[in-house]
């Protein structure tokens, strides 16, 4: 009788993790809502922030768009909710967005709370230049030596950061980005280390001011995220990325890029998928 008690309670408890498993379904939950609730920033161009008219937009914006107009066919479906760089994991974790897209870097680390997408952008540190300043580009600046200084906000990595480009430049750290672009516009830098995409976007705001030096290192991957444990809702979102990037979506997710980052990009090659060479 016991033995029969004990069977009977262990067949009700596989039951009962097999329901919930099958309940496990955000994809179908977000398909049910008919609004996808999505995590971002506001204050970082050109990723996500307030234009003049007071409506979010940057790139990020537009990567949740691309997967509101995949579930509903229709970009407007979405919930913005306004997190800080630490809230991105947490909200996922509470159920309060369905997916955030806010510049997060993949680290080994942050992959054990969440599950990344596949990238939709590689970043890293370029170089930006004065249009018509002492130095060219990089090869420029690297024959400079000692003769060049650098701004870059300040990091403890900042100045091992700067060296591995630059070995013999001078480094100056500033406290806000702002007083590190100063530095460059004043003349008291030849040049400013910076986000590969934040100098794209000055780039294409100000197209006869700045340059870029013409060289990048310290590559991050930059994905999307979502709650652990639901891979339908993973593959959906996927699937969507991946489509913008090669496929059906190509020319809304080329016009984005070229919109904040100011590059026209080549469309994906014809016949054999490139991402598998």
């Amino acid at each position: 009788m016991l033995k029969n008690l004990k069977t009977a309670g262990l067949a009700a408890l596989f039951v009962g993790s097999a329901v919930g498993a099958a309940h496990a379904d955000k994809l179908q939950d977000v398909l049910d809502r008919g609004y996808l609730i999505a995590g971002s920033g506001s204050t970082n161009a050109p990723w996500h922030f307030k234009d003049e008219n007071n409506e979010l937009v940057g790139f990020d914006i537009d990567m949740l768009r691309l997967i509101a107009k995949g579930l509903f066919d229709d970009p407007t479906k979405v919930e913005f909710v306004n997190q800080s760089g630490d809230a991105r994991i947490p909200n996922l974790a509470t159920d309060k967005v369905d997916v955030t897209c806010q510049f997060m870097t993949v680290t080994p680390g942050r992959a054990q709370q969440v599950e990344f997408t596949i990238p939709y952008y590689r970043e890293g540190v370029g170089l930006m230049l004065l249009d018509g300043g002492d130095y060219a580009d990089y090869e420029a600046l690297k024959a400079g030596g000692s003769d060049v200084t650098v701004s870059v906000l300040q990091n403890v990595y900042a100045e091992d950061m700067v060296h591995a480009a630059l070995p013999e430049a001078n480094v100056d750290q500033y406290e806000s980005v702002d007083l590190m672009y100063q530095a460059l516009n004043s003349g008291r830098a030849d040049a400013a280390a910076t986000d590969q995409s934040s100098l794209s976007w000055f780039m294409a705001q100000n197209p006869d001011r700045y340059k870029d030096a013409g060289f990048g290192w310290n590559p991050q991957s930059y994905s999307c995220a979502v709650k652990p444990g639901d891979q339908r809702w993973l593959n959906f979102v996927n699937s969507v990325l991946h489509e913008a990037m090669t496929g059906v979506d190509f020319n809304t997710y080329a016009a984005s890029y070229q919109q904040w980052f100011g590059s026209e990009l080549s469309p994906p090659q014809i016949g054999f998928p490139v991402e598998f060479k």
